[in-house]
């Protein structure tokens, strides 16, 4: 069988970012293939969200840096941001305004014109079964539908990255299933970097994990390949293991 090279989307080099004498990630590495879905898997405090915001260009790496889309985020912040769009982990709606009206701004922040800006809207309210509430303030839905919206915000632009940021932090699970099923629709279609600590949801979710403890990736690959590289039989059992080894 012929190997089919995939484009690499994503390429982290020794990402490191510090804040006085706290080193909150360290010379962090990995690389995500056009379309799939890399989890960066590690407890609350491990530096998650501190990568999402070095490789959305938030905030500026202390040392290393990244390629997103051939984009270097030390020197092309501008390129990249036209390209990647961010789910964070707090809820980011305009309370009072309705769905289609949050998605709607969204749009137009990005400059798409009228017709543009009412396709995309219909169009994502459809996919992320936002229909029966497409009208209802954004404050008045329930948590599960706050999020499913903010993610529907993330993708209104039709971003080639988009990083999901605890996206079902919070949620019953019922409404965390919901959000699955949507992230699972987007594999494939859209490079996808999601950050949990949900063991079931990386396992559920990931094509590939990378798994942090204290800033620091420790092991990354498939599930299968946590499970062989531990001796264990799941991915929590994995990941107590990975992290005893640094005990």
């Amino acid at each position: 069988m012929t190997y089919v090279h995939k484009t690499i989307a994503i390429e982290a080099k020794s990402l490191t970012k510090k804040y006085d004498d706290l080193t909150a990630v360290d010379n962090v590495s990995f690389s995500v293939e056009e379309g799939e879905l890399f989890s960066v898997l590690g407890l609350n405090g491990a530096g998650k969200t501190t990568i999402i915001k070095m490789l959305s260009c938030l905030i500026k790496p202390t040392g290393g840096d990244a390629i997103i889309l051939g984009n270097s985020i030390l020197k092309n912040q501008y390129k990249i941001k036209q390209e990647i769009n961010v789910s964070p982990q707090e809820t980011a709606i305009a309370p009072n305004l309705s769905v289609y009206e949050n998605l709607e701004m969204i749009a137009g922040i990005y400059g798409f014109g009228k017709p543009e800006i009412a396709e995309k809207t219909e169009s994502i309210i459809k996919r992320l079964k936002l229909e029966e509430v497409k009208n209802k303030k954004a404050k008045k839905l329930s948590g599960g539908m706050q999020r499913r919206l903010s993610i529907a915000m993330a993708l209104v632009t039709e971003p080639k990255v988009i990083y999901l940021d605890e996206p079902t932090l919070g949620l019953d699970v019922l409404a965390r299933r919901e959000l699955w099923s949507i992230i699972k629709e987007m594999k494939g279609k859209t490079t996808i970097v999601l950050t949990t600590h949900y063991m079931e949801e990386s396992e559920a979710l990931s094509d590939r994990i990378d798994v942090i403890i204290k800033g620091k990736d420790k092991m990354i690959g498939t599930v299968d390949e946590l499970l062989k590289n531990t001796n264990t039989n799941n991915l929590e059992e994995a990941f107590i293991a990975i992290n005893e080894g640094e005990q």
